[in-house]
């Protein structure tokens, strides 16, 4: 089976499914963006697809809610990772020695404390598109006093060694990933599964009080909102769309609960239904 992710080997994408998919046989399909991904997953040349919505210190990574929204795909589960961030060279360089550090500009702000004593000594912070493949590009041509901020997966990919573990300043920081695919793949995925959450998105009339009363009829069938995100409907003033995780132990329950709301609102949609990830901190380093 083929899975898609978002940028070069190594990256977090890919950890992400290399542990989601543990056990199973399948071949990587790097995308240089997430556009990239939904195309790749609508055109048939992936069966799967790993994709970044959400991290703890920046987020929902909105664009990808509305790629999900609108290609018609299904979610079929997510992960939680953990995001460590490591500072990766051409093996036999000292960290004395490195004039420049490439990579993300996510990963640069996420090791902010760290890099700050090496930018006061005119250590040059250089933005690049993904961490995995500055790694690749430092690797490839054999760039000296160069290093890349990058996973422990990329370091070993590209014979890379690594100059400084854990860098990162936010210890706590992890990134959530939806497993997404088409709706024939959904629908097998769900049969004789333990479901107990879903993701959802609705629009409400604009109209005083309604948002009050989907959450009253949510809450009568203990229903759990993990998250709620709105977003303002573009050309139609004061109307809202709200992107929604909902956690349940009783299947039946949580269907009666979206028959119960649906005469409040102007559209609901569900995006998924599926086995929800452990939230521990799960740690990417491959040892």
């Amino acid at each position: 089976m083929k899975i898609a992710m978002q940028g070069g080997r190594g990256a977090f994408h890919e950890i992400a499914i290399n542990k989601y998919f543990s056990g199973y046989q399948y071949d990587v399909i790097p995308c240089i963006s997430f556009n990239e991904l939904f195309e790749t997953l609508k055109n048939g040349k992936a069966n799967y697809g790993m994709v970044a919505i959400e991290n703890s210190i920046v987020g929902s990574i909105l664009p990808n809610y509305t790629l999900l929204r609108e290609s018609g795909l299904k979610i079929l589960g997510e992960i939680y990772l953990r995001i460590e961030q490591h500072l990766v060279a051409l093996p036999g360089q000292k960290l004395e020695n490195i004039k420049k550090v490439y990579s993300h500009p996510m990963a640069i702000q996420q090791c902010r404390e760290f890099l700050t004593p090496m930018r006061h000594k005119g250590v040059q912070l250089i933005d690049s598109e993904d961490t995995a493949l500055s790694a690749k590009w430092i690797s490839e041509e054999q760039k000296k006093k160069s290093a890349a901020i990058s996973s422990r997966l990329a370091a070993q990919l590209y014979n890379m060694e690594i100059l400084a573990e854990g860098i990162e300043t936010n210890k706590k920081n992890y990134t959530r990933f939806l497993v997404v695919s088409e709706e024939k793949n959904y629908a097998n995925h769900i049969d004789g599964k333990k479901l107990n959450k879903s993701s959802i998105y609705f629009i409400l009339p604009h109209e005083q009080g309604r948002l009050s009363e989907v959450l009253s009829v949510l809450s009568f069938y203990k229903i759990n909102l993990s998250k709620i995100q709105s977003l303002p409907l573009v050309g139609r003033e004061w109307e809202y769309l709200f992107y929604v995780d909902l956690n349940f132990d009783d299947y039946t329950k949580y269907q009666q609960s979206l028959n119960a709301i649906r005469p409040l609102l102007s559209e609901l949609n569900i995006l998924g239904e599926y086995v929800k990830g452990n939230k521990a901190f799960e740690t990417t380093g491959i040892k």
